[in-house]
């Protein structure tokens, strides 16, 4: 049987692969493309993750397509709408029929002879090894992964004789109404489940080590609405997703210049919130200044009314050991649950764990330095996604899709079949630097040496900045003297 070739292979059908598809047809309308999905759905983190309460952490209006407007009343949205918006995307499109599912994809081999990629897959239903080749490659698989979540040793963990969950694997079936229930962590996900389990549970506690900074703020945008009355929908779109843009702009910049105050109007916020009765320095002020970890969202203040009411609470402290009966903690204390839950983070991946090699010639991502934060050194024709950490993932996601349509238009203009990101002879010799700075959540932590590097000149940059981003990586020229365009079609 004939090896397969399509112009563009696309890893991943979550909200970034969906999104890449849709600017292919739009921007590049002759070229082919297939996407390869290693589970038996789309949507990704939107199909993954089941727990109670899953919902966004960025406002939908900057975490929507540029493309397609977000037509929900809540601009933060539960997990279940944002899934169905981008099946939508999918269906309208006509992209979900270029779609194959339960495809693992386990290696991908470039050969600067064919000036081609070969894309080995694992096809978890037959077992069966398939290949595909492909002039460009997009890595759109995610930042985590999809296998396992993050779970640190605990000792006596099998003593406990009710039931352990982590939140990347919940059951459909679990039964907490009534229960007494612990969940592990004071990230975004415990923040999202303590109300909403609190609603049936005996009683929740959030276990943490340390606090995490929480935001109330609505879950609808009142201006949006507005707009959405008084404008066309696209139109009211636009303005809205620029103002939540500038918005969060403002709010990280705040941070990065005038940390102590915005610590000290968060910590106002949240004491007023909580009211009175709480030890809020012990549980409520983080030992790091705002956004050196995500801030928190708490839609209408429901985590703190879930404390407030005596429904939920927090205890800080560490676990000396899992127990019978629940956990006992370092301070000797012991925490009674039917149900734990460790809501303790992601195990961060690198390209979806493809092995990627160039010419025979093995990859090690982490050895390479990143271009425009989207590319690699010395690895021609792939271009991979991952959005920003101080705002919304799809902001980078489109940026970057609109890059790739921009670079494949180039090549077939040029009638070039190879495009490599090198570094000048000048900067050969340049210092590796952490691709995200000044970050100290423990998913990045845990795994940055896998990541690749990042100089101290542009185009080895990650910016972290969505503004800047546009014009570099928008409105930047291809012939930059780093993209080297070579191996023209004979």
């Amino acid at each position: 049987m004939a090896e397969e070739y399509f112009d563009v292979v696309i890893v991943g059908a979550g909200l970034s692969g969906i999104g890449a598809a849709w600017h292919l047809q739009d921007k590049c309308p002759d070229k082919s493309y297939l996407i390869l999905e290693g589970r038996e759905s789309m949507g990704g983190t939107w199909d993954l993750f089941r727990y109670p309460g899953i919902r966004s952490d960025s406002d939908m209006y900057t975490l929507g397509y540029n493309f397609k407007p977000w037509k929900e009343g809540k601009a933060i949205a539960d997990g279940p709408s944002i899934l169905n918006y981008i099946r939508e995307t999918a269906s309208e499109a006509g992209i979900d029929r270029n779609i194959r599912y339960q495809q693992m994809v386990t290696s991908a081999r470039w050969s600067s002879e064919e000036a081609a990629w070969t894309v080995a897959t694992h096809d978890t239903t037959t077992g069966e090894i398939v290949t595909i080749r492909c002039k460009l490659l997009l890595m759109c698989a995610g930042y985590y992964n999809y296998e396992q979540g993050y779970l640190p040793e605990f000792k006596g963990r099998d003593s406990f004789r009710g039931e352990t969950v982590h939140p990347q694997h919940w059951p459909e079936d679990l039964d907490y109404s009534g229960k007494k229930v612990v969940i592990i962590g004071s990230g975004a996900t415990a923040v999202t489940m303590v109300p909403e389990m609190a609603k049936e549970a005996e009683h929740v506690v959030m276990l943490q080590r340390s606090p995490t900074y929480m935001a109330s703020a609505p879950d609808s945008d009142w201006i949006a609405k507005l707009l959405q009355w008084l404008l066309p929908e696209k139109t009211a779109y636009s303005i809205t997703r620029w103002k939540n843009i500038q918005y969060q702009r403002w709010i990280y910049r705040q941070t990065r210049t005038a940390p102590q105050r915005v610590r000290k109007k968060l910590l106002k916020m949240a004491r007023k919130e909580l009211g009175k009765g709480i030890d809020f320095d012990k549980h409520f002020v983080p030992r790091y200044d705002p956004w050196d970890q995500r801030l928190c969202l708490v839609p209408n203040g429901d985590f703190f009314h879930a404390i407030r009411d005596g429904r939920a609470s927090v205890v800080t402290d560490t676990i000396a050991e899992f127990t019978e009966n629940g956990i006992r903690l370092g301070s000797g204390q012991e925490l009674e649950a039917d149900i734990i839950v460790t809501a303790t983070g992601l195990d961060l991946c690198v390209l979806g764990d493809v092995q990627i090699s160039v010419d025979d010639r093995p990859i090690d991502i982490a050895r390479t330095f990143s271009y425009k934060s989207m590319m690699f050194s010395d690895v021609p024709n792939l271009v991979s996604t991952f959005g920003y950490i101080n705002a919304s993932w799809t902001l980078k996601a489109d940026l970057t899709a609109e890059f790739s349509c921009r670079l494949l238009n180039h090549m077939t203009d040029t009638g070039m079949r190879q495009c490599t990101p090198r570094l000048g002879d000048d900067e050969r010799d340049m210092v590796g630097k952490d691709w995200i700075e000044s970050f100290s959540s423990g998913y990045i932590q845990r795994k940055t040496h896998l990541l690749p590097k990042q100089g101290d000149e542009p185009p080895w940059v990650n910016t972290q900045n969505y503004v800047l981003d546009k014009k570099i990586i928008g409105e930047g020229p291809l012939e930059d003297g780093f993209l080297q365009f070579t191996n023209p079609a004979c």
